[in-house]
């Protein structure tokens, strides 16, 4: 069953804006204290790295207009980019970089671009070649020397390569076009254990560690509109793929397929096009209809709560009273809901709803809880359709999902396995960056103007998101396992916060939807 929730993969933080400020972060070197801009984000200090690097002494240079930064020191380089869950660490000598993957994205801020210290501390290491210890909450301990790369290999490069293979790993190539988009899926007999992306001047460079490729049979030229050359070379241990795109390139993912050794990349067009014919229907990207979907319902009774409070109640309950303020307060925007009663629903029919109506926003309203009752877990969570980081939100997918067993033909979800549900992905794909901006304001007003904490912006694969081709989030309002939140939820004043913060976040982001449809048509 977990193979059904590898749905995608994206390589882009999203949660820039979700940061707190912190005063600074200390940095204490042969007893010189230094200090450098910090913040704290989802748990995480996150510090300015040319900052970090001028307090270490640590020559750099950081490109003010991509916010790349890249350290130097006599033997090694380190690069991070914005955005991406990388940092790429060189030896001078040998050129063969070694790439750290990050449970999270660095990202810009203020023009600076700050990284994930607690994991970022192996890679600074090799760079500032000393100790590096982080003491909570706010100080860098800088010791010993660590043996120089002159005297031998330096210990953080001291790994053993794959075992030499007989043939390619990676064999050809598979190549499946779409509307939106093409996918190209890798072929591989060995295992990739790591890969690098990064775009640049219309092109796109991917590298595979530890693998090498059959060229003649993953190259292409002349290809298309989008993508223009496919060159693959193999370049030491690793092999790079380029893509060569055109003025239709938007967004690209990588992600493994499910059960095999295959990679599949997707790369995606734009999703609105300047055409004549796109122009003449601007009409139907206006923000008119808004979709609200109760979660469970009927024979469905959702999570059962402390006090045996029903999720299917709650959901209820506030998805009406966010209708009705959307009325009142957007009597221009349509609204949509997928029941308006103790109703029992497919999953699939929740998104069908929703696209027959033509829905520009699709919020389904859920609520937590944990097996424990009562339990400490508390606070709203904002889901997008992504696989899941954690096994947490792995189990809270399985849980939503698990309404299949009530429905009269739960086969159907089966055909959404491996590279069929890949297939999904890019459907959704054109519409994450909204995804992500309306999920981004509702962390925010949930942060701010909600009595329960706010956990953040997470990912898991709900059958029910699927569905909607459309912008579309998750919603837990709470735990309905612990006492307090599910005090609050089964309140009608707590229902109404819930519902306008909903609403607030909905009016914030119809502005950036319709300024980003102007600018795109």
């Amino acid at each position: 069953m977990k193979n059904l929730f590898l749905l995608f993969l994206f390589l882009f933080s999203f949660l820039d804006s979700f940061a707190q400020q912190i005063e600074n972060v200390f940095i204490v070197d042969d007893k010189v204290t230094k200090s450098v801009s910090a913040w704290m984000r989802e748990g995480i200090l996150y510090v300015s790295i040319s900052e970090l690097a001028e307090a270490l002494s640590i020559n750099y240079f950081e490109n003010d207009k991509t916010g790349k930064v890249e350290l130097k020191s006599n033997y090694f380089l380190l690069k991070s980019t914005p955005r991406n869950p990388f940092i790429v660490v060189t030896p001078r000598s040998s050129g063969t970089p070694k790439v750290y993957q990050l449970p999270t994205s660095t990202y810009i801020r203020n023009n600076k671009t700050f990284i994930p210290l607690p994991f970022s501390l192996t890679a600074l290491e090799i760079i500032v070649e000393r100790e590096i210890k982080f003491e909570k909450p706010n100080r860098i301990i800088v010791g010993k020397k660590i043996t120089s790369p002159t005297e031998g290999k330096h210990w953080m490069y001291d790994i053993p390569d794959l075992p030499p293979t007989t043939g390619y790993d990676i064999t050809g190539i598979s190549i499946t076009e779409k509307v939106n988009g093409t996918l190209i899926r890798v072929h591989s007999k060995s295992v990739i254990p790591s890969y690098y992306s990064s775009f640049d001047n219309d092109e796109l460079t991917i590298i595979f560690r530890k693998v090498n490729a059959d060229v003649q049979k993953t190259s292409r030229q002349e290809f298309s509109s989008l993508i223009k050359k496919i060159e693959t070379r193999n370049v030491g241990a690793d092999v790079e793929f380029k893509f060569k795109v055109g003025s239709e390139y938007s967004t690209n993912e990588v992600m493994n397929v499910p059960g095999s050794n295959d990679i599949v990349i997707t790369i995606h067009n734009k999703v609105f096009s300047k055409s004549d014919q796109t122009k003449k229907n601007m009409d139907k990207w206006n923000f008119d209809a808004v979709v609200i979907d109760a979660g469970h319902g009927g024979r469905d009774p959702g999570a059962i709560g402390v006090d045996n409070i029903r999720e299917k109640d709650i959901t209820l309950a506030i998805a009406l009273k966010l209708g009705e303020i959307v009325k009142k307060e957007m009597p221009d925007v349509k609204v949509v809901y997928t029941r308006k009663d103790d109703t029992f629903l497919d999953l699939y029919k929740r998104g069908k709803i929703a696209n027959e109506n033509s829905g520009k926003l699709f919020i389904s309203i859920h609520c937590n809880s944990t097996k424990k009752k009562p339990s400490d877990a508390s606070g709203a969570e904002v889901y997008l359709l992504r696989p899941g980081r954690t096994q947490e939100a792995i189990e809270i997918a399985e849980t939503e999902n698990s309404v299949i067993k009530y429905e009269d033909n739960p086969q159907k979800y089966e055909k959404l396995t491996d590279e069929n549900f890949i297939l999904v992905s890019m459907a959704h794909s054109a519409y994450m960056k909204y995804s992500e901006k309306f999920a981004e304001l509702l962390h925010k007003e949930f942060d701010v103007n909600l009595k329960l904490k706010s956990r953040g912006v997470k990912q898991a694969g709900f059958y029910v998101l699927v569905g909607a081709s459309m912008p579309s989030v998750l919603v837990e309002t709470g735990f309905i396992s612990n006492k307090n939140d599910a005090k609050f939820l089964k309140s009608a004043a707590g229902q109404n916060q819930v519902a306008e913060s909903i609403f607030s976040s909905i009016k914030t982001y119809r502005k950036y939807y319709e300024d980003a449809m102007n600018a795109e048509l």
